[in-house]
């Protein structure tokens, strides 16, 4: 195995988080928000990924990366596993904290700056097949954009299912990096975009030291072992779930059971009185007034006793 998983968390902090290879981190964000001519960022500033917490009772966090370019935009960049409770939410938490934390008290709000969060995802959030989504603030009733500063992309590295020979689009490349270089013994012969070529050339094993590869394992086990608490927690989620169907289906049937046993036992009874009552002389209009039976339901037991 030539390349090293990148969805690791050591490794995509070493490929994207490089701050002497940024045209690593420079040609992924002109790829996946799709920057074009003036918009094209050409340089980049790497920031302290660890987030101090802002709210009484909240751990410290940590962004995979988090980058500024020479007009002040802002990117968050996250490699994510395994879907958790409130990833939305967090999600826009940590942009909307990013985006409040440019300024001071005080200070003007034109001095905030774009900020964009970049979710590469291991598993599927959205609905639909599309791999790659941006999501924006509109107006919901005219989809007017006035509200630019906030956008969010995401890559769902499940529903992407291109081959080598099929990628077109710069995206498509870095998405297959993302998600299929741990499987490749040589770089892609269409590879030609110097930022993703350095990307592949991180990610090769052998560059990596001991303490650098240890880390890399390290983190493996620990990504292991979440995906095992959340396979184990469905599973008893499931057990639970099937215990309580089982229990209710054992209810219904006792309940059912004891409505037919009733029922069966009036039916005795009916009988009983209406053999007795004939036996003594009682007219047969008389047993269907005491019995509530029909003529015909009295005349059927009696013949069975005649």
């Amino acid at each position: 195995m030539r390349f090293v998983d990148v969805k690791n968390d050591v490794a995509f902090r070493k490929i994207f988080g490089n701050e002497k290879k940024t045209e690593i981190i420079i040609s992924f964000l002109n790829a996946v928000l799709l920057l074009e001519g003036d918009k094209r960022i050409e340089e980049v500033v790497f920031v302290n990924p660890y987030l101090l917490p802002r709210i009484a009772g909240e751990k410290a966090s940590i962004i995979d990366v988090r980058a500024k370019d020479l007009k002040g935009r802002q990117f968050v960049i996250e490699m994510q596993m395994a879907d958790v409770n409130g990833f939305a939410k967090r999600v826009q938490y940590y942009t909307c904290r990013d985006y409040s934390m440019q300024i001071q008290s005080g200070e003007k709000y034109s001095l905030l700056k774009p900020t964009y969060f970049i979710g590469i995802l291991d598993f599927n959030f959205f609905d639909g097949s599309d791999y790659l989504s941006h999501h924006i603030i509109l107006n919901e009733k005219t989809y007017e954009h006035k509200l630019k500063d906030l956008k969010f992309t995401f890559i769902e590295l499940r529903k992407f299912h291109k081959e080598i020979d099929e990628l077109d689009t710069p995206v498509e490349k870095w998405t297959f990096f993302i998600k299929n270089a741990k499987n490749l013994d040589v770089i892609p012969e269409n590879t030609t975009d110097e930022g993703l070529i350095e990307a592949y050339r991180r990610a090769e094993r052998y560059r990596w030291d001991k303490e650098e590869l240890r880390d890399y394992d390290n983190a493996a086990i620990a990504i292991q072992d979440a995906r095992g608490r959340i396979e184990a927690a469905e599973q008893k989620a499931e057990e639970r779930g099937m215990k309580r169907g089982m229990e209710r289906g054992m209810k219904r049937g006792m309940e059912r059971g004891i409505e037919q046993g009733m029922e069966q036992g009036v039916q005795q009874g009916l009988k009983l009185v209406v053999t007795r009552s004939y036996a003594q002389g009682m007219s047969i209009e008389a047993i269907t007034v005491i019995t509530g039976l029909s003529t015909a339901e009295v005349h059927r037991i009696i013949a069975t006793i005649e």
